[in-house]
């Protein structure tokens, strides 16, 4: 499969802020060849491997003064609409002093009573916009005749997590406010949120539990950011986040996030799902990752602690699958059925039959 740039853009800017072939290739200023060792990735997933890196040796590596012509990046290659899925742009108030967070409104119909996501887009916590986003996940309420509302939460470092934790929560609360006219069961929210947009997800999820306005009936972390530690204080063995989003950028990512060092004792919790002690009385949740992204081992371990703190989970881990796989080599057997399981987790969630 060749990877063009459309499509790698609808990864939403996770893999474009990325920056990273494996670094020998990206120091040999050569691309990848067949002696490049691709042993460890899928065999159906290999060719794109090889284009994703050939790409992305290209890009500088995402720091301050590289982040805007990144961002840009992404901006030029959003995903195509769909003309018969109507898609309204609002405004939600944020409070506390925040300006107002944008949304967008996908495939809502008065009168109806169906479900809805809430929806956070990935882009490692400095890029990615949920304008790109709305082609996505037009399809995506379509295949589940189900609404759903996408976040423009601020992006770090301009804005750190106080304030995103803000826009995301605004944007909950106010697809639970409108549900009626929106035509949304308010029982029937789910989150869901890939990569960053994951770590969002799972953030939001936390602070609807301890705040107790607005219900979740689920959260769907797809390779989900969770935990600050990866790649700073905590490394990854062998050919782990290797490919696509890799441990240079996480630290970065997540210094711009936190606005400090990711890694250390002092990290605040509140930033960081994974350093959250209490995960009782969350929403369940499905959880699916690669088995050679850089966030599989931080993932596991978040779904053994939700399991162990009687929150229903389910875990997929795919082996030899890269970060964002299931978008760039969408048309292959490990990525489709990554896909399924993520829409019968939703399905599940929303009292829908799952497609076996």
């Amino acid at each position: 499969m060749w990877m063009n740039r459309r499509t790698f853009a609808m990864t939403g800017g996770m893999l474009a802020v990325a920056a990273a072939a494996p670094r020998s290739v990206r120091a040999a200023g050569r691309a990848p060849s067949a002696a490049d060792d691709m042993s460890f990735v899928d065999v159906e997933l290999r060719a794109s491997a090889r284009s994703m890196i050939e790409m992305m040796r290209t890009l500088p590596p995402p720091s301050a003064g590289t982040l805007p012509a990144l961002r840009a990046g992404g901006e030029k290659f959003a995903a195509p609409r769909l003309a018969d899925v109507n898609v309204d742009e609002r405004l939600a108030p944020a409070g506390k002093g925040n300006p107002n967070v944008g949304l967008f409104v996908i495939n809502a119909q008065k009168g109806g009573d169906r479900p809805a996501i809430l929806h956070t887009h990935g882009g490692g916590y400095i890029a990615g916009r949920a304008r790109n986003e709305v082609g996505s996940l037009q399809k995506l309420a379509k295949t589940l005749d189900c609404v759903i509302v996408s976040v423009e939460y601020r992006l770090a470092p301009e804005t750190r997590y106080t304030g995103s934790i803000e826009d995301t929560y605004a944007g909950l609360k106010w697809l639970h406010a409108e549900a009626a006219a929106l035509g949304v069961d308010r029982d029937r929210i789910a989150l869901l949120g890939e990569s960053a947009g994951g770590g969002h997800a799972a953030r939001l999820a936390i602070t609807a539990r301890d705040r107790a306005e607005v219900p979740v009936a689920a959260q769907i972390l797809i390779y989900p950011m969770l935990d600050d530690r990866t790649g700073s204080t905590v490394k990854m063995p062998g050919r782990i986040g290797t490919l696509g989003w890799n441990a240079e950028a996480n630290v970065f990512g997540w210094r711009s996030f936190l606005g400090m060092a990711p890694g250390g004792a002092g990290v605040p919790s509140a930033g960081v799902p994974a350093r959250v002690r209490n995960l009782a009385g969350l929403p369940p949740a499905f959880i699916g990752v690669g088995g050679i992204d850089l966030f599989v081992s931080e993932d596991v371990d978040y779904a053994r602690r939700l399991n162990e703190a009687g929150v229903p989970t389910e875990l997929l881990v795919v082996p030899g699958a890269y970060h964002g796989f299931d978008i760039i080599a969408a048309d292959t057997t490990p990525a489709q059925r990554f896909t399924k399981a993520k829409l019968n987790a939703l399905r599940r969630a929303f009292g829908q039959k799952v497609e076996l």
